[in-house]
């Protein structure tokens, strides 16, 4: 019997603002990835490299179900840049100015904009101590992290930011483990450093669950902007200035957190499997 090779599986390579993505279509089959082999493809010397790797599934009340996994193998409850990439991906697809879009977080709605940038509302934050989650029960707009004044939310993943009078002074790289790992951060957490320059904009730098220092990172511009109006900071409306460039927030009336930037395919290509 000849050997049959196994089918190499495609992939997008995709970014916004330089936090990236290796995105799959398993809608019409399984990749059947286990943690170790995502962590694999994850690497950026011996894989393709990305921030966090995206599933496309099939969803019975939504135009697509996505799935997110850490550059580490581990599963992200949700992933703000990447929704909107993979949401560009599926909206060319419809043809449609609009699509639902299904995660193990909740049901999110995403758009594209006149200006070709695609929008995303990622829903309200989670603002109880026992949602982000916390070990303990405490005032989540006050989390003594480390050493840092820290104020927590869940965006569908734990977030704790940090506001600094000087971002450029903080060495992430360096304190950025030990505070994803704190105690009170039982599923670990993302690390946002945030200096606020105007009522309208943010510069902000994350620390990501699972993989690391990124160049943007929606959920937590996602986090900043809630978290910067309920310590009396910032306007509702403001732009979030990252390493990798600026997300357009605005945290509505409504409690539902909306994020447009622009999206880009860096290259496709194949995985040779087995």
């Amino acid at each position: 019997m000849a050997y049959m090779r196994p089918m190499p599986l495609p992939f997008r390579k995709m970014h916004g603002l330089g936090n990236d993505f290796v995105v799959l279509d398993a809608r019409a089959r399984p990749h059947g990835l286990d943690p170790a082999a995502i962590a694999a493809i994850g690497d950026r010397h011996r894989g393709v490299g990305f921030d966090q790797m995206i599933t496309l599934e099939p969803a019975a009340d939504a135009d697509v179900f996505l799935r997110f996994h850490n550059s580490d193998g581990s599963e992200a409850g949700a992933c703000g840049n990447g929704t909107r990439c993979a949401a560009d991906l599926v909206l060319r697809e419809a043809g449609r100015p609009a699509i639902a879009i299904r995660t193990v977080s909740g049901l999110l709605a995403a758009e594209r904009l006149a200006d070709g940038m695609v929008r995303v509302d990622m829903g309200p934050p989670r603002l109880e101590w026992d949602a982000v989650p916390l070990a303990r029960a405490m005032d989540t707009l006050h989390v003594p992290l480390g050493g840092f004044d820290a104020a927590c939310c869940s965006m569908g993943n734990p977030h704790a930011t940090i506001f600094v009078d000087d971002l450029d002074a903080i060495d992430i790289p360096r304190i950025g483990p030990a505070l994803e790992h704190d105690p009170l951060l039982p599923r670990r957490g993302n690390i946002g450093f945030a200096q606020v320059l105007s009522p309208d904009r943010i510069r902000l730098t994350v620390w990501e669950r699972g993989a690391g220092l990124t160049l943007a990172c929606g959920s937590g511009a996602c986090a900043a902007i809630v978290n910067a109006v309920r310590r009396g900071l910032a306007a509702r409306a403001a732009t979030i200035a990252m390493p990798g460039g600026d997300l357009v927030l605005e945290w509505r009336a409504d409690g539902h957190v909306l994020m447009a930037g622009p999206v880009a395919t860096a290259f496709t290509g194949e995985l040779p499997l087995g």
